[in-house]
């Protein structure tokens, strides 16, 4: 039998072997293990490394990274999704515990992972298994052509194509073809508690109810049927291509004629709704950050018209908060009135007032197309420099890296900040907004980039490296004094670890790139033998402890090291007791690896424990494959054999310590 072998790769903290192409500025090395440890061998593979001479900026950037690793979920059959809450919502998608409302920002995020496979199968899922089931409005079909700019991967996108266009006709339950124009109820547009919905309950509630034709639906669909067309021309599809074009055109021009508000001079709901409170086709009563979603599309005309919006947000008496930009403006009679309590009378969420991440990043996306793409004066780089400064700080909770669900605008902290299920919420973006925004990567079909960084003389340097881009790596460098890189003066591009721009004046450069025929593959994909999302029959979970409490944890395919949300079993190692956990297939199953992950403190390399791994013979005999002495906390180790067929496979702990406690927060087998 071939000697079997464990995987440290953690262990050793020798920079990795430098890929060909590649840009070494920075030490992604000793930036990964100081802000991932003893997991920084997956980011070190996968995320583009950044660092800035704002260090706030630089560390929500690495730990969102984390929050998006902490939510990729493995679910078995169709592989890898992303989820919005850590933990299991009672409203959620089940059993895979998705929510389609935040996946665009999950895909936009997303697409900057060099491994493809993760999204590729998030993809899939919400258009080949059911994912997107439509629960909330979305703009997924234009979130994964934008996944597509990055990759050009033209075979797997236009095979999504028939289910997007299904999706989009079923959306027509939706639309009052009197008006053209789609409408909503505010709770499926995941913004319970708006002015609609408010006023349609004459003030008393709005969780529900108060349908309106909102900008956001009008928006998304328009998005959609966009990205439709152009995914179809990668078919060739000439017809189809026109069919979806004229639509998206038509959508346009029934938005900008109908939802602009000429007496708030901004993009706001009418109602659908008509009943003792409010009337149909009425305008609503006042303004919401809702109305800058359609210029994350690029939706109105280039006018001063439409522009003039942006002159009140950052406005103090409009939707400038202190500390976070408003959903709605202050003037509004029912202006953060709490109308929703959870556990203990805690403050639920709401969008009558509160500053929530999924606008602000909204606005955040709007404002950079606002700044290359339109000629107004409302906004400057500045401005969207010190709303991503604020947004960045909302990140902290006590000193410490937690996003959570939704702020006050007006003084420091969260709102909604519930135990075990608000923590690191996966329900806006950020890096994206540093990517395409701040450093100023605009993402096209064709072989010109454009690259325009949101930067102004308040930053001294930063460097955004390695960035994979139509099967290339491009790295932007900038360095206003010339000291820190020593590179020269100003901006500078680099392609495939080439200077393609000379440092030179910080402002927009346009690159000609080569055309590269070979598109990245994602990793093998394998199927997780060991996964049960379901918690019920097969893959089932024993332990010869009498406590099964938490058993689920041990293959539910989550895995995270976060230390203020659980998701481990505590198994208790005896020395003088045979200590087991095993994993029944419920059929006999070929296997040849499992991957282990521990949860201990942050600051530790090895767990006190050892382990070996057996598997159940014909004969009723447990055999002893693999043994490995030295396991890493926080990070997932592989146990490679021989490939063996079993219906089970157990797994034995052993401790020096009389009794001691090991924390397990995920088994794999492939």
């Amino acid at each position: 039998m071939r000697h079997y072998f464990l995987l440290f790769s953690l262990l050793i903290s020798l920079p990795i072997l430098a890929q060909k192409n590649e840009t070494h500025f920075i030490d992604s090395n000793k930036k990964s293990i100081s802000h991932y440890g003893n997991d920084s061998d997956w980011y070190e593979k996968n995320i583009p490394f950044f660092e800035i001479s704002d260090k706030e900026i630089e560390d929500v950037y690495y730990y969102r990274w984390e929050v998006y690793k902490a939510h990729l979920r493995n679910i078995g059959d169709y592989g890898y999704v992303v989820t919005e809450f850590l933990n299991a919502m009672s409203w959620d998608h089940k059993p895979y515990n998705t929510l389609n409302a935040a996946t665009v920002f999950h895909i936009y995020e997303g697409r900057w992972l060099k491994d493809r496979l993760y999204l590729n199968n998030y993809i899939d899922f919400m258009y080949q298994h059911g994912g997107n089931n439509r629960r909330y409005t979305e703009s997924i079909a234009d979130a994964t052509y934008a996944n597509y700019l990055i990759n050009q991967d033209k075979d797997f996108i236009t095979k999504q194509l028939p289910s997007m266009m299904k999706i989009d006709a079923d959306w027509q339950d939706h639309y009052d073809a009197s008006k053209k124009l789609y409408f909503v109820e505010p709770v499926m547009d995941a913004t319970e508690n708006t002015i609609s919905s408010i006023d349609a309950s004459g003030g008393t509630d709005g969780f529900t109810g108060g349908d309106g034709f909102r900008p956001s639906i009008n928006s998304y669909m328009y998005a959609n049927a966009l990205a439709i067309s152009k995914i179809a021309l990668l078919n060739d599809d000439l017809k189809l291509a026109e069919k979806y074009q004229q639509k998206a055109l038509e959508q346009k021009q029934n938005f900008q004629e109908k939802l602009w508000n000429p007496t708030l001079r901004h993009f706001t709901d009418r109602f659908k709704v008509n009943n003792e409170f409010v009337k149909y086709w009425d305008f609503i009563r006042g303004r919401e950050l809702v109305g800058f979603v359609p210029w994350v599309y690029n939706l109105p005309d280039d006018n001063q018209k439409y522009n003039s919006a942006w002159s009140r947000l950052r406005s103090p008496e409009h939707f400038g908060g202190a500390y976070g930009l408003r959903t709605v403006e202050p003037s509004y009679q029912y202006y953060m009135k709490q109308y929703r309590f959870g556990p203990n009378g805690a403050k639920e969420c709401q969008w009558n007032g509160p500053s929530w991440p999924y606008q602000t990043t909204q606005v955040l996306l709007g404002m950079a197309n606002l700044l290359n793409n339109y000629n107004q004066k409302e906004i400057t780089k500045k401005d969207y420099w010190e709303i991503l400064k604020q947004y960045a700080n909302q990140h902290y909770k006590n000193g410490k890296l937690n996003i959570l669900e939704n702020y006050y605008p007006d003084e420091k902290g969260a709102i909604a900040d519930f135990d075990q299920r608000s923590e690191h919420y996966n329900h806006s973006e950020f890096n994206d907004l540093i990517i395409t925004g701040l450093c100023g990567i605009r993402p096209t079909q064709g072989n010109k980039l454009e690259i325009n960084p949101l930067v102004e003389d308040n930053l001294t340097y930063f460097c955004l490296e390695n960035v994979r881009y139509h099967g290339q790596n491009l790295t932007i460098l900038y360095d206003k004094s010339g000291n820190h890189y020593k590179k020269g003066k100003g901006l500078s591009v680099y392609v495939d670890g080439k200077m393609v721009v000379k440092p030179s004046t910080l402002e927009k450069k346009i690159i000609n790139l080569s055309t590269n025929k070979n598109i990245d593959q994602p990793s093998k994909e394998e199927l997780n033998l060991g996964v049960n999302i379901r918690e019920k029959d097969f893959p089932k979970v024993a332990t010869s402890n009498s406590d099964s409490k938490d058993l689920n944890k041990l293959n539910d395919g989550r895995i995270w090291y976060f230390d203020n949300v659980r998701n481990y079993y505590e198994n208790k190692i005896f020395a003088e007791k045979e200590n087991w956990i095993e994993i029944d297939f419920g059929s006999e199953k070929e296997f040849y690896k499992t991957i282990l992950s521990f949860v201990d403190k942050k600051d530790k390399n090895f767990i006190d424990q050892t382990c070996s791994v057996g598997i159940l013979e014909k004969n009723g005999q447990w055999k002893k494959v693999a043994n490995s002495n030295k396991l890493i906390a926080n990070t997932k180790n592989d146990i490679v054999f021989d490939k063996v067929k079993s219906s089970k496979i157990r797994f034995y702990f052993e401790s020096k310590t009389a009794e001691s406690v090991l924390k397990i927060g995920e088994i794999e087998v492939y």
